[in-house]
C-alpha cells in the first residue's frame, strides 16, 4: 500500500512539474511575441520603444539591419514618369531633350481629354502630378477620382470613383490630392477622408483599403503616397485642426501598417523636451506632412518636411522649439527610426510651415561631391543641407529676433546665407504704393511677433513657397522654385479650448483686403544659394516646376497658360493658353520615339482660378484641331452632389452656407475667418453691404476671380445673405 501511495505521489509531482514547464514555455513565447509587436510599431510614441541616442541603430541589444539599398539605383526620369517627383530624389528633371529652346515653337497639342467633370466644382483644386508607366497615364482629380488613360492617345482605360463623405467639414484648403503612386502592379492613392487605397494597375479594382486616421478628428490626406521597396509611405494633413502629425509605412501587398513616426514627440521621446512638461500641448501639436517624401536608397533614409505647430498662431501654451514641426526630417526607411532633423522656424506663431517637397541632389563643392538636400520654405528661403546628417551645405546662421514673452517666442531663428526669393518685410514704401489710403495698423518683417495690436507682415502663411513642387536641374545646378509675395495681417484673439474636429488657430490672420498678390519664378544656384535669375508675376505662382535636359523650365499659370522658360537665362520661350487654371505641375515622357509634355488643368480653389477638368498633352508638330476634346463619361453624381444649376435657391443665410462652403471656404475660412488666400470677412467693410458683396462676387477683386459665370443669380444672392447676415455680425 505504501509502495502504491509512493508511486501515485511521484506521478502527481511529475505532473505538477510538467504543467509548470508548459506554462513557463507559454509565457516565454508570449513575451517574445509582445517584444516583436513593439519592435514592429516603430519608436515614436510614449508607449513605444524609445531610442536613447539619435545615431544609435541598436534596439533591445540587437543591431538593427542596415536600411541601405545600394542595389536600388536612382535614375533621372526619361521615357516614363514613375513617381510623383519624377524619381526617388523628387528632382522633377527629365533626360529627354527632343524638345529644346530652339524648336519649342513647334510644340502643339496632340490630345486633350475631359475627365467627365470630375473635380470641376468650386470646392475642388486640381493639383495632381500625372504618372506615366508602361504607356499608361494615371491621374487623380480634386474629387479623388483616379483615371487610367492611354498616354499616347488620351483614351480612358478605367476609372475609380471613391465614396468620399460629402459632409466632410475638416478640409483646410480645398478638396484636393497631389496624385498617386504606382508600383508592384498597383496604383496607390491617399484619399481626402484619410484612407489609403491600393488599386489593380490594369483594371482599377480595389485590392485593399486601410483607414489611416479619422477625418472627423481633423485628419486628411492630400499628398501623393510614395512606393519604395515593398512599402507605401504617406503622411497626414490637418495641422489647422490640432492633430498630432505622423508619417507611416504600409505593406504594399496587404496594406497593414509597418511603422509609424510621430512628427510631434511626446514626453520621453527624443526631443520631447521641446514641448512643455506641465501640459499635454504635444498631443494637439500639429506637424502635418503635406508632401511626398524623397528617398536615398544608398543611405536608406526617407526625407519629408513637416507643417505648422498647433494652435497655429498662439504660442503662449507651448513654450519651447516645438519639434519636429516646421522641420526637414530624415528617418530610417525600413524602421521609421529618427535619424536627424533641421528646424526652419522655431516655435512658429506665423503659420510659416514648409509644405514644399524635399529634393535630393548630388553636386561638387570645393572639389568634393556632396549629397545635397533642398527645401523651399514659406519663409522665402531655400534651405540647402547635407542629407547625410542635416548640416548646412551653404551657411545658415542663428540670429536674434524680436521677442514677446506672452507668445513665448524663440530667442533666435535660422537665417540662410544667400538670397530670399520673395520680400520678407513690409516697408513704408510698400504701404504707400500697395495699400489703401485708410490702411492702419503696425507693419513688420519676418519673425516679428504679435499680440493685441494688429500687424501686417511678409511673407506669412500664403507667402514664400507653398506646396507647388520645386525642381533641380543637374545641367545648370539651379534649384527652381515658385514663390508668392503677399501682405498678411495678424490679429490676436482669445485661445478657445481645443475641440476635436474644430479649427485650432489661436488667433486670426488673413490677406490685407485689395492688397496686390505677386509671384516669382526663381532659379537658385545651389552652390551659393543666390538668385541666378528671376521672373516676377503680377499674381501668385501656384502650380509647380518641370525642368528638362532640353534646357527648359515649364511652369503653369493661374490664367490657364503653360509657360516655358530657358533654364539657363530665364527668358520666356513659349506659352499655350488652356481653358482652366494651370495649377498643377507638368510632366514629360516618351512613347515610340516622341517626347510628350502633359499637364492637368483644372483650376484651384485657393488660387481663385477658373475650374476645369482636362488633361492637355503636347508634342512637336502636334496636329490636334482646335476645340477637339476626348470626353470621358460623366461621373454618376449622388443627389447631395448634384448640380444646382437652373434650380431656385432661396436667398436665406442658411441656404447660402452650402454655396459658401463649396466656393468660398478654402480662401476665406470657416465663418469668414482664417482663410489662406482671402481677407477676414468678419471685419470686412465690404461684407456689411449685400450690394457690395454681390458686386464683389460677380466682378472679383485683386486676387479673387469672378463667380458670375460659375454661380447662378440665386446662388449669389444666397451666399451674399450668408456673408452679410451671419458672418459680418461676428466681427468687431
Amino acid at each position: 500500500m505504501r509502495r502504491e501511495n509512493s508511486v501515485w505521489k511521484q506521478i502527481f509531482i511529475g505532473s505538477i512539474i510538467t504543467l509548470v514547464v508548459i506554462f513557463g514555455l507559454y509565457f516565454l513565447a508570449l513575451e517574445d511575441e509582445d517584444e516583436k509587436e513593439v519592435a514592429d510599431q516603430g519608436v515614436s510614441s510614449v508607449e513605444e520603444v524609445v531610442q536613447d541616442d539619435k545615431n544609435d541603430t541598436k534596439t533591445d541589444g540587437k543591431e538593427s539591419p542596415s536600411p541601405s539599398r545600394p542595389d536600388i539605383e536612382v535614375e533621372y526620369s526619361s521615357n516614363e514618369w514613375v513617381t510623383n517627383g519624377g524619381d526617388y530624389y523628387n528632382r522633377r528633371y527629365s533626360l529627354l531633350n527632343q524638345i529644346t529652346t530652339e524648336n519649342i515653337g513647334d510644340l502643339k497639342p496632340t490630345w486633350v481629354s475631359s475627365l467627365g467633370g470630375s473635380g470641376a466644382e468650386g470646392k475642388h483644386s486640381g493639383e495632381a502630378t500625372p504618372l506615366v508607366v508602361d504607356g499608361v497615364m494615371y491621374i487623380a482629380t480634386g474629387a479623388n477620382d483616379v483615371f487610367a488613360i492611354d498616354a499616347k492617345t488620351g483614351e480612358q482605360i478605367w476609372v475609380y470613383n471613391p465614396d468620399i463623405p460629402q459632409e466632410m467639414d475638416t478640409v483646410c484648403c480645398g478638396w484636393t490630392t497631389r496624385g498617386v503612386a504606382v508600383g508592384d502592379g498597383k496604383v496607390f492613392v491617399g484619399l481626402l477622408d484619410a484612407r489609403l487605397i491600393a488599386l489593380d494597375q490594369k483594371t482599377g479594382e480595389v485590392l485593399w483599403e486601410t483607414k489611416v486616421a479619422e477625418w472627423e478628428e481633423g485628419y486628411t490626406i492630400t499628398s501623393a503616397p510614395l512606393f519604395y521597396n515593398g512599402k507605401v509611405y504617406t503622411g497626414v494633413a490637418g495641422g489647422e485642426y490640432g492633430i498630432r502629425g505622423r508619417v507611416m509605412a504600409y505593406d504594399a501587398d496587404l496594406g497593414f501598417e509597418v511603422w509609424r513616426f510621430y512628427t510631434i514627440p511626446g514626453p520621453g521621446d527624443i526631443n520631447g523636451d521641446t514641448w512643455p512638461a506641465d501640459n499635454d500641448a504635444w498631443l494637439t501639436g500639429g506637424g502635418p506632412v503635406w508632401n511626398t517624401p524623397s528617398v536615398d536608397p544608398e543611405l536608406g533614409y526617407i526625407y519629408f518636411a513637416t507643417g505648422n505647430t498647433a494652435p497655429d498662431l498662439d504660442g503662449s501654451n507651448r513654450e519651447g522649439d516645438n519639434l519636429y514641426a516646421n522641420s526637414v526630417v530624415a528617418v530610417n526607411a525600413e524602421s521609421g527610426e529618427y535619424v536627424w532633423h533641421f528646424q526652419q522656424v522655431h516655435h512658429d506663431i506665423w503659420d510659416m510651415d514648409p509644405a514644399n517637397p524635399v529634393i535630393l541632389y548630388d553636386v561638387e563643392m570645393d572639389g568634393k561631391m556632396r549629397k545635397g538636400l533642398g527645401q523651399a520654405g514659406k519663409t522665402g528661403w531655400v534651405y540647402l543641407l547635407d542629407r547625410t546628417d542635416g548640416t548646412p551645405l551653404v551657411g545658415i546662421e542663428e540670429k536674434p529676433v524680436p521677442q514677446d514673452e506672452r507668445q513665448k517666442t524663440a530667442a533666435t531663428q535660422p537665417f540662410p546665407v544667400g538670397d530670399a526669393f520673395v520680400p520678407q518685410a513690409v516697408t513704408e514704401e510698400d504701404v504707400k504704393n500697395d495699400l489703401s489710403s485708410d490702411f492702419t495698423g503696425e507693419i513688420g518683417s519676418i519673425f516679428t511677433p504679435f499680440w493685441d495690436v494688429p500687424i501686417t507682415l511678409k511673407p506669412g502663411p500664403s507667402g514664400g513657397a507653398n506646396w507647388p513642387p520645386s525642381a533641380y536641374n543637374p545641367d545648370t545646378e539651379y534649384y527652381y522654385v515658385l514663390g508668392n509675395d503677399t501682405y498678411m495681417s495678424f490679429e490676436r484673439s482669445e485661445l478657445e479650448e481645443f475641440k476635436e474636429g474644430d479649427q485650432y488657430f489661436g488667433s486670426i490672420f488673413g490677406p490685407v483686403l485689395d492688397a496686390p498678390v505677386r509671384g516669382t519664378v526663381t532659379a537658385i544656384d545651389v552652390k551659393t544659394n543666390k538668385i541666378a535669375w528671376q521672373q516676377k508675376w503680377d499674381t501668385q505662382a501656384y502650380s509647380g516646376v518641370l525642368t528638362t535636359k532640353g534646357n527648359l523650365v515649364f511652369v503653369g499659370h493661374s490664367d490657364g497658360r503653360l509657360i516655358a522658360y530657358d533654364a539657363k537665362t530665364g527668358d520666356q520661350v513659349w506659352e499655350y493658353m488652356m481653358d482652366a487654371g494651370a495649377n498643377a505641375p507638368s510632366i514629360t515622357y516618351e512613347i515610340d520615339g516622341e517626347q510628350y509634355i502633359s499637364i492637368y488643368a483644372a483650376g484651384n480653389a485657393l488660387a481663385g482660378s477658373k475650374h476645369g477638368d482636362k488633361i492637355y498633352t503636347f508634342k512637336l508638330g502636334g496636329t490636334l484641331p482646335e476645340g477637339q476634346v476626348i470626353k470621358f463619361p460623366a461621373k454618376n453624381t449622388k443627389p447631395s452632389e448634384a448640380s444646382t444649376e437652373g434650380d431656385t435657391v432661396s436667398a436665406k443665410p442658411d441656404k447660402g452656407i452650402t454655396v459658401y462652403d463649396a466656393n468660398c471656404l478654402a480662401c476665406h475660412g470657416n465663418q469668414g475667418a482664417n482663410g489662406h488666400n482671402g481677407p477676414n470677412l468678419q471685419n470686412s467693410e465690404v461684407a456689411v453691404s449685400r450690394e457690395e458683396v454681390i458686386a464683389r462676387i460677380e466682378e472679383g477683386g485683386s486676387s479673387m476671380p469672378s463667380f458670375k459665370d460659375s454661380l447662378t443669380p440665386e446662388e449669389i444672392e444666397a451666399v451674399a445673405a450668408y456673408v452679410v447676415d451671419v458672418i459680418s455680425p461676428q466681427g468687431e
